[in-house]
């Protein structure tokens, strides 16, 4: 008869470690990875970097000026003395459209960022003080939705032409903010029932401190793709505004002037039409495609958001 003795678990102790949970990842750090996921935003981000680093640069290496005239090349086509060719004043294309890029980035920038502050703080007061005060602004983004926006841009340009193009950031940014501030008043609301608005209320937390450190942090990622956004639609109303004669004026210049020069020499002298229409629509686009791809790298629930994870789980 055979003895047959199991062997002691004892006796052989595990020579691994049981491996030890992965450190959690941050909310930035998670973002980014999304981000950078989305090919077509990457792209769009790369051309936007590169096209202020573009604008703002030229004048350190271009020996022309947007307001130099070169007597010797008019209406001259693109040559490697003048990249983008020159206009009927013999004035050089390249530097004018990069300084016309230059102010239309600029411009889009600062109404994307006021637009954008004016709309969380209006909408985060209304939506969290209730009352009258809530309804008045409410009553005011209304009134202001209602009015014929472009129209009423159109008659306040000429009244400050000459004046500093400041001015014309505050009117845009001022017709800009109205839908926004509605959607984060509907979710302040929602937010002010959570259980840590409550204790924070319930603490002393001034109102104030409970809207900027405990209500606007959870709409980031709505504000900002709404800025990113804003940003491309104040580009296209400025250039629509010059375009018009109601924007910048001369001796400044922006794409839309630049496309507005151009429009009737589109088939003879092309370059003065399409290489700054190829610029506005090479920059909306790519705002555009980095817009979406923020907002579908900061909300997690997002249809492209979930695609990208079903295709790494594959």
């Amino acid at each position: 008869m055979t003895l047959i003795i199991a062997d002691d678990p004892a006796a052989h102790p595990p020579t691994g470690r049981r491996p030890e949970p992965p450190a959690p990842v941050g909310r930035g750090r998670l973002v980014l990875r999304r981000l950078l996921r989305n090919k077509l935003a990457v792209s769009g981000a790369v051309v936007v970097v590169l096209l202020y680093l573009l604008a703002f640069s030229y004048s350190w290496y271009w020996p022309w000026n947007y307001t130099m005239s070169d007597s010797n090349a008019y209406l001259s086509p693109p040559t490697g003395t003048h990249w983008f060719g020159t206009d009927k004043d013999g004035i050089d294309m390249y530097a004018q459209v990069l300084r016309g890029l230059q102010k239309s980035l600029t411009i889009g920038l600062l109404v994307g960022v006021i637009s954008t502050s004016l709309a969380a703080i209006v909408g985060s007061v209304a939506g969290y003080f209730r009352g009258i005060g809530d309804r008045v602004l409410m009553w005011l983004v209304d009134l202001l939705l209602i009015l014929p926006n472009f129209l009423i841009l159109s008659v306040l340009s000429p009244s400050f032409r000459g004046r500093s193009w400041l001015i014309f950031v505050a009117l845009i940014a001022a017709f800009s903010w109205m839908i926004t501030a509605r959607i984060v008043r509907g979710m302040t609301m929602s937010l002010r029932e959570r259980e840590f608005v409550t204790a924070a209320r319930l603490m002393g937390v001034p109102a104030w401190k409970v809207i900027g450190r405990h209500i606007l942090p959870q709409l980031s990622s709505l504000l900002i793709a709404d800025a990113t956004v804003n940003v491309a639609v104040a580009i296209l109303t400025e250039a629509s505004l010059s375009y018009f004669g109601f924007g910048i004026q001369l001796p400044d210049v922006s794409l839309g002037t630049l496309i507005a020069g151009g429009t009737g020499s589109a088939v003879t002298f092309p370059w003065l039409f399409f290489i700054p229409a190829g610029f506005l629509v090479l920059t909306v686009l790519a705002i555009n495609l980095l817009g979406d791809g923020l907002r579908d790298a900061l909300d997690a629930n997002s249809g492209r958001a979930h695609r990208h994870r079903r295709k790494n789980a594959r």
